[in-house]
C-alpha cells in the first residue's frame, strides 16, 4: 500500500473523536453564554449526559461547597427534594482516608473509581446518599480548575461496568475541564465586580426619614445585564420649614462617572432646597444653573414639596424636568399619570422659564415616582410599559407602599437591561 493510499481506520474510533469534538464546539457555546456559575453548570452537566455518563452531579466552590445540579438521562427519574445545596465542608485531605470528592475539591484527579471508598467524613457520606439515590458503577471525578484555584468539581456515573472510560474519553473531559474553569473564573469576578458596583450604588442612596404625614417606601433594583452603576437615585429630606422634599432623578450614562455625577447632583439638590425653600421650579433654576458650570452630564428628575398632613390635605407640589410623569392610584384601583409640570431635562443649557404643578393626595391614594428602568423595554413602544406599569400598580391599590414597590419589581423587573428606583408615598 502506498503513502498516498487510504489507510483503514476502526469506524468507532472516528466516531467517537468526531463525538469528542462536537461536544467541544457546544461547550464552546455553552460555557460562554452566561456569566452565572449555577447556570454554567447546569448547562454543562445538560451537555455531558447522556453522551459521557448516566447521570451527572456539579459542584461549586465559593465560601462553601454547593450542590448546584444534578442531570440524569431518565427525566422519569425522581430525585430527592434535599439533593441541591450547601454541602458539608471538606475535611483536611488525607490520601489514605479522604474520600475521591474531598480529593477533587482539593484539586487532585481527574480520578476513576469503579470501587466504593469507605466513607470517613459528613462530604463522603452526602455523596454517597446520592449515588445510593441515582445508582452506582463507575464514578469519573474531574477537578475544574483556574489560576492554580479549584472552583468546582464534575462527578459523572455510568450506572454499569459495560462501558470502561477510555483513554481518549479522559483527555477529552480534561479539556472541557479545563474550558469549564476558566469560564467559572470569569463568572465568579463577574459577580464580584457587579457586587461591588451594587453595594457602591445602594451606598449613595439615602435612608428614607419617618414621616407622619405621609407613608414612605422606596426601592432600587440593579440592572441583570451588566455590572455598571447607574445615575439613578431618590431622596426624602425634611426642609427647615418643616415641609418634606422629594426628589427622583436619573443621570445620563451607565457608569462610575455617571454614579459619581448622580451623588453630586443629589447634593447640589439638596442644598439648594435647604438654603432656598422656594417653589420647586425656583429651585430647579437654581439647579440649571450649577450644571452649566459645573457638569457636563444631563439628567431627567422630579423635586417637589410635600405640603399639608396633620389634619390639612396633603399636596404634592412638584416640577418635572425631562423624567416619566408620577403614577397617582387611587384606593378603587382607578390612576393617572400626572403630566403636568414637564419641562426640558436638566443640563441642556439656558435660563428656562419652568413650571409648577399641583395635586391634593386623596386618602389611601398612592403615588407612584420611578425610573426609566422599570417602564422601558428593548424594543418595544414606551405606551406599552407605561399601560404595564398601570395595570400592575391597580393590583395594589389600597395597600401599603412597602407591597406597591415589593409588587411591582416581582412584576416588572426581570426583563429590565436598567437599574429601577421606586419611590411611594400614601396619604394615609
Amino acid at each position: 500500500m502506498s503513502d498516498a493510499e487510504p489507510r483503514p481506520g476502526n469506524a468507532g474510533d472516528e466516531e467517537r473523536s468526531l463525538s469528542g469534538l462536537r461536544l467541544l464546539a457546544e461547550a464552546g457555546a455553552v460555557l460562554g453564554s452566561s456569566l452565572d456559575p449555577d447556570d454554567l453548570l447546569h448547562r454543562l452537566s445538560r451537555l455531558t449526559v447522556p453522551e459521557l455518563a448516566d447521570w451527572c452531579v456539579a459542584d461549586y466552590v465559593g465560601e462553601h461547597v454547593r450542590r448546584v445540579a444534578v442531570v440524569h438521562r431518565d427525566p422519569g427519574v425522581e430525585l430527592p427534594d434535599d439533593l441541591l445545596g450547601k454541602l458539608p465542608d471538606p475535611e483536611p485531605v488525607d490520601p489514605a482516608s479522604s474520600s475521591p470528592l474531598e480529593r477533587m475539591l482539593a484539586g487532585e484527579g481527574p480520578f476513576v473509581f469503579t470501587d466504593r471508598s469507605e466513607v470517613t467524613s459528613a462530604l463522603g457520606q452526602a455523596h454517597r446518599d446520592l449515588t445510593d439515590a441515582l445508582g452506582t458503577g463507575t464514578e469519573i471525578l474531574v477537578p475544574l480548575r483556574a489560576r492554580r484555584r479549584v472552583l468546582g468539581g464534575l462527578v459523572l456515573v455510568r450506572t454499569t461496568h459495560d462501558r470502561p472510560v477510555t483513554e481518549s474519553e479522559l483527555v477529552l473531559l480534561q479539556d472541557l475541564a479545563h474550558r469549564a474553569g476558566l469560564a467559572l473564573d470569569n463568572a465568579r469576578l463577574y459577580s464580584a465586580q457587579r457586587d461591588a458596583a451594587q453595594n457602591f450604588q445602594r451606598a449613595l442612596l439615602p435612608a428614607l426619614p419617618d414621616l407622619k404625614q405621609v407613608e414612605l417606601a422606596a426601592r432600587y433594583a440593579p440592572a441583570q445585564e451588566n455590572v455598571e452603576v447607574g445615575g439613578d437615585w431618590y431622596d426624602v429630606v425634611v426642609l427647615p420649614d418643616g415641609v418634606p422634599a422629594v426628589t427622583v432623578g436619573d443621570v445620563s450614562g451607565h457608569d462610575l462617572t455617571a454614579a459619581v455625577e448622580m451623588a453630586r447632583l443629589q447634593n447640589m439638590l439638596r442644598t439648594l432646597a435647604w438654603e432656598h425653600q422656594e417653589p420647586p421650579s425656583a429651585i430647579m433654576r437654581r439647579l440649571d444653573g450649577l450644571l452649566e458650570y459645573f457638569s457636563a452630564h444631563t439628567a431627567t428628575a422630579i423635586y417637589a414639596r410635600l405640603n399639608g398632613g396633620g389634619g390639612e390635605p396633603l399636596t404634592f407640589h412638584w416640577t418635572n424636568a425631562g423624567h416619566y410623569p408620577p403614577l397617582l392610584v387611587l384606593e378603587d384601583g382607578t390612576s393617572r399619570f400626572l403630566e403636568e409640570g414637564y419641562d426640558v431635562l436638566l443640563g441642556v443649557g439656558g435660563d428656562w422659564d419652568r413650571a409648577d404643578a399641583r395635586v391634593e393626595l386623596p386618602r389611601g391614594a398612592t403615588l407612584l415616582l420611578y425610573t426609566d428602568g422599570l417602564v422601558e423595554r428593548r424594543g418595544e413602544e414606551i405606551d406599552r410599559g407605561l399601560v404595564r406599569l398601570r395595570q400592575h400598580a391597580a393590583q395594589f391599590a389600597g395597600e401599603s407602599p412597602d407591597v406597591l414597590c415589593d409588587g411591582l419589581l416581582s412584576h416588572m423587573s426581570e426583563s429590565s437591561g436598567d437599574d429601577i428606583v421606586l419611590l411611594a408615598l400614601r396619604a394615609p
